[in-house]
């Protein structure tokens, strides 16, 4: 598929059906993923991926599935074959920046850290996760944990280390009709607005 078609595609998606997902495409999907950056190649993100019914049931309780399905949305994140829970751990990144060569860089303390770069980089691998999900034709959405309390329920069930912060769940499966959310009234920003050239 061309990466055009590739980025156009890409949406959030709500309903699967109950069509299995092939072990080789969900090992491909997070091979890709793990080609994602990150600061000084620390590489503090990681991936779960869950196919067991019990669990994902679970997964879907912590996540709030029943207010999806209040609203009128499918059981969407039950019902998905997969779910990856992408996490990140910001104590990686503290220990790599205190390492002899990032030491040496910075004139001998850890580097400031004006913005929360671990949260960048899990970022960007949870695009490179989307986007090779509709590479391999298939459909994904992503979901929070509605509150810290939930999140750290869904890292105990996950057997998830505490340095580490899980930042949500993404259902992948094959993609069926789905409710679109009501947000996408708000239309994509126009160009003009989006990109500011030289200045803002």
């Amino acid at each position: 598929m061309d990466f055009s078609e590739v980025i156009h595609k890409r949406r959030m998606v709500r309903h699967f059906t109950s069509e299995p997902v092939d072990a080789e495409m969900v090992a491909r999907i997070c091979d890709l993923a793990r080609r994602a950056p990150s600061a000084g190649y620390t590489q503090g993100q990681s991936l779960v991926v869950v196919t067991r019914e019990e669990t994902r049931r679970e997964i879907a309780r912590v996540c709030d599935e029943e207010e999806y399905i209040a609203s009128g949305f499918h059981p969407w994140i039950s019902e998905a074959p997969i779910l990856v829970v992408p996490c990140v751990s910001e104590a990686a990144y503290h220990r790599r920046y205190q390492e002899a060569d990032k030491l040496a860089e910075s004139g001998g303390a850890e580097t400031e850290w004006p913005v929360p770069y671990w949260f960048m980089d899990i970022g960007c691998t949870v695009m490179a996760l989307l986007l090779a999900v509709v590479n391999e034709g298939l459909a994904a959405g992503f979901a929070g944990a509605p509150t810290t309390a939930r999140r750290l329920e869904l890292q105990r069930l996950l057997g998830i280390p505490d340095e580490y912060t899980a930042v949500g769940v993404i259902p992948i499966g094959h993609g069926a009709e789905d409710r679109p959310s009501p947000s996408l009234r708000r239309r994509r920003k126009p160009a003009e607005e989006f990109t500011h050239n030289e200045r803002w």
